[in-house]
C-alpha cells in the first residue's frame, strides 16, 4: 500500500490498556473465517469463562475496509487488523474466528455475545468507553476523497456545502459531516447532503459511479482505494480528527481485556507488530 497517512502512532503497552465504548444500531453479522494455527503453547492464559467458546477467540470486524480488514479473493479476511488479531490469538493460544459485522452495530453484536472482542478500527470515543474497554494500538484520521482533478475545487470538510457526500453508516466522519452540515446552513449556505451505506466499500463505489462529489473514510482506507485505483481518487485537504483506534471488549470482561493487552505487549515487544504494520505500509510513531 501507498505510503500517504501520518497519522498512525505505536501506542505503548502501558497506553495499550484500558479505555471503553459504545454507540450501536442495528446488529448485522455475516460469515466467518479464521487464520494462524494454535499455538503448542500460550504465552498469556486466558481466565476461564472470559471467552464464549473455550479454545477460540471471535473478532467481530466489518471486513470492507481496506487495509485493515478486507477479503482476499472474496473469502479469506486480511489485511492490517486481521493479522493482529491472528497474532494477539496465537499468544493466547486460541483460534482465531472472524465474524463480518456491519459497523453500525458491531457494539451491540459484541454485546449480544456474537462475538468476544472487535477489532475493526474502531475509534475510542467516550460514548464508547462507557460500554466498552479498549486495548488501543494505533492513530488513526480521517479524509475526503473526491475525484482525480478535484473538479469541484474541494480543499477540506468546509468546502463541502451543497455538495452529496458518501460514507459508511455509523462512522465517525459521517457525525463531522452532520456537524458541518449544520455549520454550512448557519452561514446561509447550502447544507451536505450525506448519503450513508452499510459497507465502506460501497459507499466508495458511489463515488467512482459519479453519483455523490466526495466520500468520507479513514485516512488509511482511502490511501489504500487511491493506491489500487491510481488517477481515479484524490485527496480534499488535510486528514483530520486524530483519535486513538482499539480493540474494544465488553466492559464488565476485564479478564479478557487484560489477556488481550498482555498478549499486544509481547507483540510489541517481540517486534510482530512492527512486522505486521510495516507489512501493510502503515506508520509507527513512539509514543514518548
Amino acid at each position: 500500500m501507498l505510503r500517504r497517512r501520518s497519522s498512525m502512532t505505536l501506542v505503548s503497552a502501558g497506553a495499550a490498556l484500558l479505555a471503553l465504548a459504545a454507540a450501536g444500531c442495528s446488529s448485522s453479522s455475516g460469515g466467518s473465517g479464521s487464520a494462524a494455527t494454535k499455538p503448542a503453547t500460550a504465552a498469556v492464559k486466558v481466565p476461564a469463562g472470559a471467552l464464549g467458546q473455550p479454545g477460540e477467540i471471535r473478532f467481530c470486524s466489518d471486513i470492507s475496509s481496506p487495509p485493515l480488514e478486507f477479503y482476499s479473493n472474496g473469502t479469506t479476511p486480511t489485511g492490517s487488523d486481521i493479522d493482529l488479531g491472528n497474532a494477539i490469538a496465537a499468544e493466547l493460544g486460541v483460534k482465531p474466528v472472524w465474524v463480518n459485522t456491519a459497523f453500525a452495530g458491531i457494539i451491540p453484536a459484541l454485546q449480544a455475545g456474537h462475538c468476544d472482542a472487535i477489532i475493526s478500527q474502531l475509534f475510542n470515543k467516550p460514548s464508547r468507553r462507557l460500554v466498552v474497554n479498549f486495548v488501543n494500538y494505533m492513530y488513526s484520521s480521517e479524509a475526503v476523497l473526491v475525484a482525480h482533478g478535484n473538479p469541484h475545487h474541494v480543499t477540506g470538510i468546509t468546502d463541502l456545502c451543497g455538495l452529496t457526500v458518501a460514507a459508511e453508516t455509523g462512522t465517525t466522519v459521517t457525525e463531522y459531516l452532520a456537524q458541518q452540515s449544520k455549520a454550512c446552513t448557519k452561514a446561509g449556505k447550502q447544507p451536505i447532503k450525506v448519503q450513508t451505506f452499510l459497507r465502506d466499500s460501497d459507499a466508495l463505489q458511489q463515488l467512482a459511479l459519479g453519483h455523490v462529489q466526495a466520500y468520507g473514510t479513514t485516512v488509511e482506507t482511502a490511501s489504500y482505494d487511491m493506491s489500487k485505483t491510481p488517477n481515479t481518487f484524490q485527496f480534499a485537504g488535510q486528514p483530520f480528527g486524530q483519535i486513538l483506534t482499539g480493540i474494544a471488549v465488553n466492559k464488565p470482561n476485564t479478564a479478557l481485556t487484560h489477556a488481550i493487552a498482555q498478549a499486544f505487549a509481547i507483540l510489541q515487544k517481540n517486534g510482530t507488530y512492527q512486522k505486521i504494520m510495516t507489512k501493510w505500509g502503515l506508520r509507527l510513531d513512539i509514543l514518548k
